[in-house]
Protein backbone atom coordinates (compact mmCIF):
# COMPACT_ATOMS: atom_id res chain seq x y z
CA UNK A 1 0.00 0.00 0.00
CA UNK A 2 1.27 3.44 -0.91
CA UNK A 3 2.14 5.51 2.17
CA UNK A 4 1.39 8.81 0.46
CA UNK A 5 -2.18 7.92 -0.50
CA UNK A 6 -2.95 6.64 2.97
CA UNK A 7 -1.58 9.85 4.47
CA UNK A 8 -3.60 11.96 2.03
CA UNK A 9 -6.80 10.41 3.45
CA UNK A 10 -6.09 11.94 6.87
CA UNK A 11 -6.75 15.49 8.04
CA UNK A 12 -4.15 18.13 7.30
CA UNK A 13 -1.71 18.43 10.23
CA UNK A 14 2.06 18.57 10.70
CA UNK A 15 3.63 15.36 12.06
CA UNK A 16 3.34 15.29 15.85
CA UNK A 17 5.84 12.51 16.63
CA UNK A 18 9.11 11.27 15.13
CA UNK A 19 7.32 8.15 13.92
CA UNK A 20 4.77 10.31 12.12
CA UNK A 21 7.59 12.39 10.68
CA UNK A 22 9.15 9.25 9.21
CA UNK A 23 5.79 8.42 7.61
CA UNK A 24 5.62 11.90 6.08
CA UNK A 25 9.17 11.62 4.72
CA UNK A 26 8.43 8.18 3.23
CA UNK A 27 5.45 9.85 1.56
CA UNK A 28 7.78 12.57 0.26
CA UNK A 29 9.91 9.88 -1.43
CA UNK A 30 6.80 8.54 -3.13
CA UNK A 31 5.72 12.00 -4.30
CA UNK A 32 9.10 12.73 -5.86
CA UNK A 33 9.17 9.35 -7.58
CA UNK A 34 5.65 9.79 -9.01
CA UNK A 35 6.82 12.67 -11.20
CA UNK A 36 9.76 10.89 -12.84
CA UNK A 37 7.94 8.42 -15.18
CA UNK A 38 5.50 11.19 -16.12
CA UNK A 39 8.25 13.62 -17.11
CA UNK A 40 10.41 10.94 -18.76
CA UNK A 41 7.47 9.96 -20.98
CA UNK A 42 7.12 13.55 -22.15
CA UNK A 43 10.88 13.86 -22.71
CA UNK A 44 11.58 10.56 -24.44
CA UNK A 45 8.57 10.83 -26.77
CA UNK A 46 10.09 13.92 -28.47
CA UNK A 47 11.46 13.11 -31.91
CA UNK A 48 15.27 13.31 -31.91
CA UNK A 49 16.64 16.64 -33.11
CA UNK A 50 13.47 18.62 -32.41
CA UNK A 51 12.09 20.81 -29.61
CA UNK A 52 15.50 21.64 -28.18
CA UNK A 53 14.15 23.99 -25.52
CA UNK A 54 11.47 21.54 -24.38
CA UNK A 55 14.07 18.75 -24.16
CA UNK A 56 16.44 20.92 -22.15
CA UNK A 57 13.74 22.02 -19.69
CA UNK A 58 12.21 18.60 -19.07
CA UNK A 59 15.61 16.91 -18.78
CA UNK A 60 16.69 19.54 -16.26
CA UNK A 61 13.52 19.09 -14.22
CA UNK A 62 13.95 15.28 -14.19
CA UNK A 63 17.47 15.68 -12.78
CA UNK A 64 16.14 18.07 -10.14
CA UNK A 65 13.42 15.54 -9.24
CA UNK A 66 16.22 13.00 -8.77
CA UNK A 67 17.87 15.56 -6.50
CA UNK A 68 14.61 15.94 -4.57
CA UNK A 69 14.19 12.16 -4.28
CA UNK A 70 17.72 11.93 -2.87
CA UNK A 71 17.20 14.80 -0.42
CA UNK A 72 13.96 13.17 0.76
CA UNK A 73 15.92 9.95 1.36
CA UNK A 74 18.59 11.91 3.27
CA UNK A 75 15.86 13.46 5.43
CA UNK A 76 14.27 10.09 6.17
CA UNK A 77 17.61 8.48 6.97
CA UNK A 78 18.58 11.41 9.18
CA UNK A 79 15.61 10.87 11.51
CA UNK A 80 16.18 7.11 11.76
CA UNK A 81 13.86 5.90 9.01
CA UNK A 82 14.57 3.53 6.13
CA UNK A 83 13.67 4.50 2.54
CA UNK A 84 11.40 1.89 0.96
CA UNK A 85 10.68 2.22 -2.76
CA UNK A 86 8.32 -0.76 -2.83
CA UNK A 87 5.53 1.66 -1.84
CA UNK A 88 5.85 3.90 -4.91
CA UNK A 89 3.12 4.18 -7.53
CA UNK A 90 3.03 0.81 -9.31
CA UNK A 91 1.10 1.88 -12.41
CA UNK A 92 -0.43 4.84 -14.19
CA UNK A 93 -2.85 6.65 -14.44
CA UNK A 94 -2.50 7.71 -10.81
CA UNK A 95 -4.15 10.23 -8.53
CA UNK A 96 -2.25 13.37 -7.57
CA UNK A 97 -1.56 13.10 -3.82
CA UNK A 98 -2.89 15.93 -1.64
CA UNK A 99 -4.91 17.37 -4.51
CA UNK A 100 -8.66 17.81 -4.83
CA UNK A 101 -10.49 14.53 -5.63
CA UNK A 102 -11.97 16.22 -8.70
CA UNK A 103 -8.56 16.67 -10.34
CA UNK A 104 -7.91 14.56 -13.47
CA UNK A 105 -5.71 11.51 -13.06
CA UNK A 106 -2.00 11.80 -13.81
CA UNK A 107 -1.37 9.95 -17.06
CA UNK A 108 1.74 9.09 -19.08
CA UNK A 109 1.34 11.50 -22.00
CA UNK A 110 3.56 12.22 -24.97
CA UNK A 111 4.99 15.71 -25.45
CA UNK A 112 1.87 17.78 -26.07
CA UNK A 113 -0.16 20.64 -24.57
CA UNK A 114 -2.06 18.04 -22.52
CA UNK A 115 1.20 16.66 -21.10
CA UNK A 116 2.38 20.13 -20.11
CA UNK A 117 -0.96 20.77 -18.38
CA UNK A 118 -0.37 17.55 -16.41
CA UNK A 119 3.15 18.68 -15.48
CA UNK A 120 1.83 22.06 -14.33
CA UNK A 121 -0.90 20.40 -12.27
CA UNK A 122 1.76 18.41 -10.40
CA UNK A 123 3.95 21.47 -9.72
CA UNK A 124 1.14 23.96 -9.04
CA UNK A 125 2.29 26.45 -6.34
CA UNK A 126 0.13 26.47 -3.25
CA UNK A 127 -0.49 30.20 -3.74
CA UNK A 128 -2.20 29.43 -7.06
CA UNK A 129 -4.45 26.63 -5.77
CA UNK A 130 -8.02 27.94 -6.06
CA UNK A 131 -9.90 27.95 -2.75
CA UNK A 132 -12.64 25.36 -2.38
CA UNK A 133 -15.46 26.79 -0.21
CA UNK A 134 -17.03 23.33 0.06
CA UNK A 135 -13.90 21.55 1.32
CA UNK A 136 -13.99 20.55 4.99
CA UNK A 137 -11.62 22.18 7.44
CA UNK A 138 -8.08 20.78 7.72
CA UNK A 139 -8.10 19.41 4.17
CA UNK A 140 -4.95 18.75 2.20
CA UNK A 141 -4.87 21.07 -0.81
CA UNK A 142 -1.46 20.74 -2.50
CA UNK A 143 1.97 19.14 -2.45
CA UNK A 144 3.37 22.53 -1.43
CA UNK A 145 1.12 22.50 1.62
CA UNK A 146 2.37 18.98 2.44
CA UNK A 147 6.01 20.14 2.42
CA UNK A 148 5.03 23.09 4.59
CA UNK A 149 3.68 20.58 7.12
CA UNK A 150 6.92 18.56 6.94
CA UNK A 151 8.93 21.72 7.58
CA UNK A 152 6.80 22.62 10.60
CA UNK A 153 7.10 19.09 11.99
CA UNK A 154 10.88 19.04 11.66
CA UNK A 155 11.22 22.40 13.40
CA UNK A 156 8.75 21.67 16.21
CA UNK A 157 9.97 18.16 17.00
CA UNK A 158 13.67 19.05 17.02
CA UNK A 159 13.15 22.09 19.24
CA UNK A 160 11.12 20.00 21.67
CA UNK A 161 13.83 17.32 21.70
CA UNK A 162 16.54 19.90 22.40
CA UNK A 163 14.73 21.02 25.51
CA UNK A 164 15.33 17.49 26.82
CA UNK A 165 18.96 17.44 25.61
CA UNK A 166 18.07 15.10 22.78
CA UNK A 167 17.81 15.29 18.98
CA UNK A 168 15.55 13.72 16.39
CA UNK A 169 18.52 13.36 14.00
CA UNK A 170 19.70 9.94 15.14
CA UNK A 171 20.17 8.13 11.82
CA UNK A 172 23.51 6.67 10.68
CA UNK A 173 25.73 9.24 8.97
CA UNK A 174 26.95 6.60 6.50
CA UNK A 175 23.59 6.61 4.72
CA UNK A 176 23.79 10.28 3.82
CA UNK A 177 24.53 11.16 0.19
CA UNK A 178 26.61 14.24 -0.60
CA UNK A 179 27.84 16.25 -3.60
CA UNK A 180 30.41 13.59 -4.49
CA UNK A 181 27.55 11.12 -5.02
CA UNK A 182 25.18 13.24 -7.11
CA UNK A 183 25.46 16.64 -8.75
CA UNK A 184 23.58 18.46 -11.49
CA UNK A 185 23.34 22.04 -12.68
CA UNK A 186 20.17 22.57 -10.66
CA UNK A 187 21.85 22.15 -7.28
CA UNK A 188 23.68 19.43 -5.44
CA UNK A 189 22.90 16.81 -2.85
CA UNK A 190 24.04 17.60 0.67
CA UNK A 191 23.94 15.52 3.86
CA UNK A 192 21.19 16.19 6.40
CA UNK A 193 22.92 16.35 9.78
CA UNK A 194 20.64 18.58 11.85
CA UNK A 195 17.77 21.04 11.78
CA UNK A 196 19.45 23.66 9.60
CA UNK A 197 20.32 21.26 6.78
CA UNK A 198 16.94 19.50 7.12
CA UNK A 199 15.00 22.74 6.65
CA UNK A 200 17.28 23.68 3.77
CA UNK A 201 16.52 20.34 2.07
CA UNK A 202 12.77 20.98 2.35
CA UNK A 203 13.25 24.50 0.95
CA UNK A 204 15.19 23.19 -2.06
CA UNK A 205 12.45 20.66 -2.86
CA UNK A 206 9.64 23.19 -2.46
CA UNK A 207 11.20 26.23 -4.08
CA UNK A 208 12.58 24.49 -7.15
CA UNK A 209 9.07 23.22 -7.81
CA UNK A 210 6.78 26.14 -7.01
CA UNK A 211 9.05 29.17 -6.68
CA UNK A 212 10.50 31.13 -3.79
CA UNK A 213 8.43 33.56 -1.72
CA UNK A 214 5.53 33.74 -4.19
CA UNK A 215 7.76 34.57 -7.19
CA UNK A 216 8.37 32.70 -10.44
CA UNK A 217 12.01 32.10 -9.45
CA UNK A 218 13.67 29.24 -7.59
CA UNK A 219 16.30 29.90 -4.92
CA UNK A 220 19.31 28.20 -6.55
CA UNK A 221 21.22 31.51 -6.56
CA UNK A 222 20.89 31.87 -2.78
CA UNK A 223 21.32 28.22 -1.83
CA UNK A 224 23.84 26.92 -4.37
CA UNK A 225 25.39 30.09 -5.77
CA UNK A 226 24.12 29.20 -9.23
CA UNK A 227 22.17 31.26 -11.72
CA UNK A 228 18.54 31.35 -10.69
CA UNK A 229 15.91 29.79 -12.94
CA UNK A 230 12.17 29.98 -13.08
CA UNK A 231 10.68 27.21 -10.93
CA UNK A 232 9.34 23.98 -12.44
CA UNK A 233 5.73 25.11 -12.74
CA UNK A 234 6.75 28.23 -14.62
CA UNK A 235 9.27 26.42 -16.84
CA UNK A 236 6.48 24.11 -17.93
CA UNK A 237 4.16 27.05 -18.46
CA UNK A 238 6.76 28.64 -20.75
CA UNK A 239 6.66 25.55 -22.98
CA UNK A 240 2.86 25.38 -22.86
CA UNK A 241 2.50 29.04 -23.78
CA UNK A 242 5.42 29.06 -26.25
CA UNK A 243 7.01 32.08 -24.62
CA UNK A 244 9.72 32.73 -22.01
CA UNK A 245 9.09 34.67 -18.81
CA UNK A 246 10.55 38.14 -18.45
CA UNK A 247 12.54 39.10 -15.37
CA UNK A 248 9.70 41.24 -13.99
CA UNK A 249 6.87 38.76 -14.62
CA UNK A 250 4.78 37.58 -11.67
CA UNK A 251 3.25 34.18 -10.82
CA UNK A 252 -0.24 35.23 -11.84
CA UNK A 253 0.81 36.87 -15.11
CA UNK A 254 1.41 35.23 -18.46
CA UNK A 255 4.97 34.95 -19.81
CA UNK A 256 5.96 38.16 -21.61
CA UNK A 257 9.45 37.29 -22.86
CA UNK A 258 10.76 35.97 -26.21
CA UNK A 259 8.76 33.46 -28.23
CA UNK A 260 9.84 29.79 -28.22
CA UNK A 261 10.05 27.31 -31.08
CA UNK A 262 7.63 24.62 -29.92
CA UNK A 263 6.50 21.99 -32.46
CA UNK A 264 3.97 19.68 -30.84
CA UNK A 265 3.74 17.50 -33.94
CA UNK A 266 7.37 16.42 -33.49
CA UNK A 267 6.59 13.73 -30.96
CA UNK A 268 5.46 10.12 -31.02
CA UNK A 269 1.72 9.99 -30.28
CA UNK A 270 0.99 7.40 -27.58
CA UNK A 271 -1.95 6.00 -25.64
CA UNK A 272 -1.89 7.62 -22.16
CA UNK A 273 -3.72 4.58 -20.74
CA UNK A 274 -1.43 1.93 -22.23
CA UNK A 275 -0.90 -1.28 -20.27
CA UNK A 276 1.42 -4.23 -20.78
CA UNK A 277 -1.63 -6.41 -21.45
CA UNK A 278 -2.37 -4.32 -24.56
CA UNK A 279 0.68 -5.89 -26.22
CA UNK A 280 -0.24 -9.51 -25.49
CA UNK A 281 -1.17 -10.13 -29.13
CA UNK A 282 2.26 -9.04 -30.36
CA UNK A 283 4.93 -11.20 -28.67
CA UNK A 284 7.85 -9.05 -29.82
CA UNK A 285 6.34 -5.79 -28.53
CA UNK A 286 5.15 -7.49 -25.36
CA UNK A 287 8.67 -8.75 -24.68
CA UNK A 288 10.15 -5.29 -25.33
CA UNK A 289 7.61 -3.58 -23.05
CA UNK A 290 8.34 -6.14 -20.34
CA UNK A 291 12.06 -5.56 -20.79
CA UNK A 292 11.50 -1.85 -20.29
CA UNK A 293 9.54 -2.46 -17.07
CA UNK A 294 12.26 -4.83 -15.81
CA UNK A 295 14.92 -2.19 -16.49
CA UNK A 296 12.79 0.43 -14.74
CA UNK A 297 12.33 -1.89 -11.75
CA UNK A 298 16.10 -2.51 -11.68
CA UNK A 299 16.73 1.25 -11.53
CA UNK A 300 14.30 1.50 -8.61
CA UNK A 301 16.07 -1.35 -6.84
CA UNK A 302 19.43 0.36 -7.36
CA UNK A 303 18.09 3.64 -5.99
CA UNK A 304 16.61 1.91 -2.96
CA UNK A 305 19.93 0.28 -2.05
CA UNK A 306 21.68 3.60 -2.72
CA UNK A 307 19.45 5.22 -0.11
CA UNK A 308 19.86 2.33 2.32
CA UNK A 309 23.62 2.65 2.73
CA UNK A 310 25.30 2.06 -0.64
CA UNK A 311 25.80 5.63 -1.90
CA UNK A 312 28.33 4.60 -4.58
CA UNK A 313 25.45 3.00 -6.49
CA UNK A 314 24.13 6.49 -7.36
CA UNK A 315 26.67 6.49 -10.20
CA UNK A 316 24.46 3.89 -11.90
CA UNK A 317 21.26 5.98 -11.90
CA UNK A 318 21.86 8.31 -14.85
CA UNK A 319 23.22 5.55 -17.15
CA UNK A 320 20.13 3.50 -16.31
CA UNK A 321 17.94 6.46 -17.24
CA UNK A 322 19.76 6.65 -20.58
CA UNK A 323 19.09 2.94 -21.06
CA UNK A 324 15.41 3.64 -20.35
CA UNK A 325 15.54 6.32 -23.05
CA UNK A 326 16.93 3.87 -25.59
CA UNK A 327 14.41 1.16 -24.73
CA UNK A 328 11.50 3.60 -24.80
CA UNK A 329 12.43 4.84 -28.26
CA UNK A 330 12.62 1.28 -29.53
CA UNK A 331 8.99 0.94 -28.45
CA UNK A 332 7.93 4.32 -29.86
CA UNK A 333 9.18 3.36 -33.32
CA UNK A 334 6.43 0.72 -33.54
CA UNK A 335 2.76 1.34 -34.27
CA UNK A 336 0.36 0.44 -31.48
CA UNK A 337 -0.67 -3.24 -31.78
CA UNK A 338 -4.36 -2.31 -31.67
CA UNK A 339 -5.37 -1.62 -35.25
CA UNK A 340 -7.83 1.17 -34.41
CA UNK A 341 -5.17 3.09 -32.47
CA UNK A 342 -2.46 2.43 -35.05
CA UNK A 343 -4.79 3.84 -37.72
CA UNK A 344 -4.85 7.10 -35.74
CA UNK A 345 -1.06 7.27 -35.68
CA UNK A 346 -0.69 5.99 -32.09
CA UNK A 347 2.58 4.25 -31.23
CA UNK A 348 3.58 1.61 -28.71
CA UNK A 349 5.02 3.02 -25.47
CA UNK A 350 6.47 2.08 -22.07
CA UNK A 351 3.92 1.47 -19.31
CA UNK A 352 6.09 1.83 -16.18
CA UNK A 353 4.27 -1.01 -14.42
CA UNK A 354 5.81 -2.56 -11.32
CA UNK A 355 4.44 -5.76 -9.81
CA UNK A 356 5.68 -7.45 -6.65
CA UNK A 357 7.50 -10.24 -8.52
CA UNK A 358 9.31 -7.81 -10.81
CA UNK A 359 10.38 -5.58 -7.93
CA UNK A 360 11.61 -8.56 -5.90
CA UNK A 361 13.74 -9.67 -8.86
CA UNK A 362 15.05 -6.13 -9.28
CA UNK A 363 16.01 -5.96 -5.61
CA UNK A 364 17.98 -9.19 -5.94
CA UNK A 365 19.83 -7.94 -9.03
CA UNK A 366 20.52 -4.59 -7.35
CA UNK A 367 21.97 -6.45 -4.36
CA UNK A 368 24.37 -8.29 -6.71
CA UNK A 369 25.44 -4.96 -8.17
CA UNK A 370 25.97 -3.51 -4.69
CA UNK A 371 28.13 -6.51 -3.81
CA UNK A 372 30.24 -5.96 -6.93
CA UNK A 373 30.68 -2.29 -6.00
CA UNK A 374 31.77 -3.33 -2.50
CA UNK A 375 34.30 -5.79 -3.92
CA UNK A 376 35.71 -3.21 -6.33
CA UNK A 377 36.05 -0.67 -3.55
CA UNK A 378 38.43 -3.03 -1.73
CA UNK A 379 40.80 -3.38 -4.71
CA UNK A 380 43.92 -1.19 -5.16
CA UNK A 381 43.34 2.03 -7.08
CA UNK A 382 45.26 0.88 -10.19
CA UNK A 383 43.07 -2.22 -10.38
CA UNK A 384 39.74 -0.49 -9.82
CA UNK A 385 40.59 1.97 -12.58
CA UNK A 386 40.34 -0.77 -15.17
CA UNK A 387 37.31 -2.39 -13.53
CA UNK A 388 35.28 0.72 -12.89
CA UNK A 389 31.63 0.35 -11.84
CA UNK A 390 30.93 2.53 -14.90
CA UNK A 391 31.99 -0.26 -17.25
CA UNK A 392 29.48 -2.85 -18.42
CA UNK A 393 31.75 -5.66 -17.21
CA UNK A 394 31.17 -4.59 -13.62
CA UNK A 395 27.48 -5.39 -13.70
CA UNK A 396 26.09 -8.68 -12.47
CA UNK A 397 24.59 -10.86 -15.13
CA UNK A 398 21.07 -9.59 -15.70
CA UNK A 399 18.79 -8.84 -18.64
CA UNK A 400 19.56 -5.13 -18.21
CA UNK A 401 23.30 -5.04 -17.69
CA UNK A 402 24.66 -4.29 -21.15
CA UNK A 403 21.88 -1.89 -22.18
CA UNK A 404 22.76 0.44 -19.32
CA UNK A 405 26.03 1.17 -21.09
CA UNK A 406 24.99 1.05 -24.73
CA UNK A 407 25.22 4.75 -25.47
CA UNK A 408 26.93 7.70 -23.82
CA UNK A 409 24.99 10.75 -22.67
Amino acid sequence: MSTVYELAKTEFAPPATVEELRTYLQAALEIEHLTIPVYLTGLYSILPGTNAYGCEVIRGVVLEEMLHLTLAANLLNAVGGTPDLSHVVRSYPARLPFGAPSLPLIKLRHYSPEALKTFMRIELPRSLVPPDPHAPDRTWTSIGQFYGAVRTGLDTLEKAARKQNRTIFTGPAGRQLGPADFYNSGGEVFPVTGLRSALLAVDVISEQGEGSQDTIWDSDDKIFGEERQVAHYFRFKEIHEGRRYGKHDLPRSAPSGPLLDITWEDAYTIDPDAKLADYAGNPELHQRARKFNALYAFMMGVLELTFQGSPALMSEAVPLMLALRDESQRLYRNPHPKADLAAKGVHASPTYELDAKLFAQARAEAAQLAQKHAELAKLPAQTTHSSSPHSSSSHPSSPHSSSAREQPA
